[in-house]
C-alpha cells in the first residue's frame, strides 16, 4: 500500500513537471524570430510563381509555396525620385505616405521603428544591407549591423560596392567605408576606396563579390552563429534588382535579348509626359524604347533577380541549419514596381502598377500554416509592420497607421480596405476600387536648382480594368459608357484624398500641391 500510494505520488509529480515544463518551453519557443527581406526595384511579376514570366526565381518560388502571398499589394506613393525612400520609411515605421517627415529621408524620433519596437519586447535586432534614412534612426533601430550601404559614398556599382562595418553607422564618414575585393589567392578582403574611383557599372565578378552575395553571406553567418535565448528580428534589405543590372556571368548567360518576350505594356515612348519623364533612370536606355533596348534591359533584369534569388536561398538554408528555421517568421517583399520598358518608361517614378507600385509580398515559413493561399485584398507596403506586430504579440507603436493583415492570413476577413490609393509628387494621383483604377494626370509647376521654377507634365485621365487588364494597356476612360464610374470614382478619390491628408502642407518641403492643378 505504501508502495502504491508512493508511485502514484511520483507519477502525479511527473505529471506536474510534464506540464510545467511543456508550458513554459512552449510559451519561450513560441516567441518568433523575424526575418525581413527587402529587395529594391522588384515588382510583382518579377517573380515568375506570380507573375508566371520568363524570370527563374526558384527558391522564392518556394518561399510561396511554403506560405502566403498577397496579390494586391502596393507602394503607396512617394514625393521624391528615389521612391525607394518613401518606402523604406514606410516600412520602417508603419505610417502612410503622407504622414513621413518629407520624402521620408528622416524618421523622427518619435514615430517608433519596428527595431525599436522589437527591442523593447527583448528581440536582438539586426541590419544588413541598404539603409536610406538618416543616421540616427538607423542607430536607435538596431542593436546590431554589418555591410551597412546607401550612406553619402556610393559607385553605382554591384561589384564595387562602399560598405561601412555597425561600429562606424551613426557618423559614416568617408574614411570609414571601404570595398571588398579579391586578393592575389581569391579571397576576400578590405580595401579602401581609392580617391579617384570613377562610378560604373564597370565592375564584374573578378573585382569582388556582387552585393547580393555579400549580404547573403552575412545573413548566413548571424543564424550559423547566434546562440543568444532572445529572439531576432533581422532587416536584411538587398540592393539588387536595383540597376546597374549586374550579375555574374552564368546568369547573364541564362538570357538573350533576343528570346525575351515583351509584356503587353511595352511600348516605345510613353505617350504623353506624366511629369517626371527625364530623370536619371530614365537616361538608362536610349529613346525610342526599341524592342531590342527594351528585351536587352529586361533579360538583365531576370539576370539580376535570378542571381538575387540564389543568394535568397543561401540565406533560407542558413536558417534551416541552424535550427531557428522552424521558429521563424519569414517576410519578403519589395520596395517598388519598375517600368523596364512598360509604357516607354525605364523607371518606378510612375503609379501604373507593374511599373511602379504593385510589389510581391509573401509571409513565409513554418509557422504559417496556410500554405501555398494566394489573397486579392489591398494590402500597402506599410502594412508589413503591424501584421509583424500583430504575429508576433507585440503591441504596435499608436504611430502606426497601416493594417495588420494577420486576419487575411487567418481567413477571418477577405480584406481590410476596399480601395487604394497612390500618389507620385504633384503629378500624379490613382484611385483602385474594385476590378477598375482611375489614374489623373495634371500640368504643374515644379523646381529645380537648375532650371529654377518650370511647368511640366499633361492634364490627363486613365482608366483600366485591372482584373481584364493587369498591365493596363487599354485606356477606357474616353468611352461614353463609363462618364459614370470616372465621375464616381473622381468624387471617391477626392474624399480619400481629405481623409489621408494628401496636402503639400502635410509634407516637409513641398512646394506645389496635385490638387491646386487638378
Amino acid at each position: 500500500m505504501k508502495i502504491s500510494h508512493l508511485f502514484f505520488k511520483f507519477i502525479g509529480l511527473f505529471f506536474i513537471l510534464n506540464v510545467f515544463t511543456s508550458c513554459f518551453g512552449q510559451r519561450k519557443k513560441s516567441t518568433p524570430n523575424v526575418l525581413v527581406i527587402y529587395t529594391d526595384d522588384h515588382r510583382y511579376s518579377g517573380i515568375h510563381a506570380l507573375g508566371g514570366m520568363e524570370v527563374q526565381t526558384p527558391n522564392i518560388d518556394a518561399l510561396i509555396e511554403d506560405g502566403v502571398a498577397f496579390e494586391n499589394a502596393y507602394l503607396m506613393g512617394a514625393f521624391t525620385g528615389a521612391t525607394c525612400v518613401a518606402s523604406r520609411a514606410m516600412l520602417l515605421t508603419g505610417t502612410n505616405v503622407f504622414e513621413l517627415q518629407g520624402a521620408g529621408h528622416t524618421i523622427p524620433q518619435e514615430n517608433k521603428t519596428i527595431g525599436e519596437t522589437f527591442q523593447k519586447e527583448g528581440y536582438k535586432t539586426h541590419i544588413i544591407g541598404k539603409w536610406h534614412q538618416d543616421g540616427a534612426s538607423l542607430k536607435r533601430s538596431f542593436t546590431s549591423g554589418d555591410k551597412i550601404m546607401g550612406r553619402g559614398v556610393y559607385l553605382v556599382d554591384h561589384f564595387r560596392m562602399p560598405f561601412y562595418d555597425w561600429e562606424t553607422a551613426g557618423e559614416f564618414k568617408k574614411e570609414d567605408a571601404y570595398l571588398l575585393v579579391y586578393d592575389e589567392q581569391g579571397k576576400i578582403v578590405k580595401a579602401p576606396i581609392p580617391n579617384d574611383a570613377q562610378r560604373g557599372p564597370t565592375g564584374t565578378e573578378k573585382n569582388g563579390p556582387h552585393t547580393s552575395e555579400v549580404f547573403a553571406h552575412e545573413a548566413a553567418s548571424y543564424f550559423k552563429s547566434y546562440k543568444s535565448k532572445k529572439p531576432f528580428l533581422m532587416y536584411l534589405a538587398f540592393h539588387a534588382p536595383h540597376d546597374p543590372r549586374q550579375a555574374p556571368q552564368e546568369y547573364k548567360d541564362l538570357y538573350t535579348a533576343e528570346n525575351i518576350q515583351l509584356p503587353p505594356s511595352y511600348m516605345s515612348q510613353h505617350p504623353f509626359d506624366n511629369g517626371h519623364m527625364f530623370l536619371r533612370d530614365e537616361e538608362l536606355a536610349p529613346w525610342p524604347r526599341t524592342p531590342l533596348v527594351a528585351k536587352q534591359q529586361l533579360a538583365d533584369y531576370y539576370a539580376i533577380i535570378t542571381h538575387l534569388d540564389a543568394q535568397i536561398g543561401k540565406v533560407i538554408s542558413a536558417l534551416k541549419e541552424s535550427g531557428h528555421y522552424e521558429n521563424t517568421l519569414i517576410v519578403l517583399s519589395g520596395d517598388s514596381g519598375l517600368a523596364v520598358g512598360n509604357h516607354g518608361l525605364m523607371g518606378k517614378q510612375n503609379i501604373y502598377d507593374e511599373d511602379g507600385v504593385h510589389v510581391p509580398l509573401i509571409f513565409s515559413g513554418n509557422l504559417i500554416k496556410n500554405k501555398g493561399a494566394r489573397y486579392d485584398g489591398f494590402a500597402y507596403i506599410h502594412d508589413i509592420f503591424p501584421t509583424i506586430c500583430d504575429f508576433t504579440n507585440v503591441e504596435a507603436p499608436n504611430t502606426v497607421s497601416g493594417k495588420s493583415l494577420l486576419p487575411i492570413i487567418n481567413n477571418e476577413v477577405t480584406d481590410v480596405r476596399d480601395y487604394s490609393y497612390h500618389a507620385y509628387r504633384q503629378f500624379q494621383r490613382a484611385y483602385r476600387k474594385g476590378d477598375y483604377k482611375l489614374i489623373e494626370y495634371v500640368r504643374a509647376k515644379d523646381f529645380s536648382k537648375k532650371d529654377g521654377e518650370t511647368e511640366a507634365g499633361s492634364k490627363v485621365t486613365q482608366l483600366f480594368n485591372i482584373k481584364t487588364d493587369p498591365w493596363e494597356t487599354q485606356d477606357l476612360s474616353f468611352f461614353p459608357e463609363n462618364s459614370a464610374l470616372i465621375t464616381q470614382m473622381r468624387n471617391e478619390m477626392k474624399a480619400k484624398a481629405m481623409e489621408l491628408g494628401d496636402k503639400k502642407e502635410n509634407i516637409e518641403g513641398e512646394k506645389y500641391d496635385f490638387w491646386d492643378f487638378y
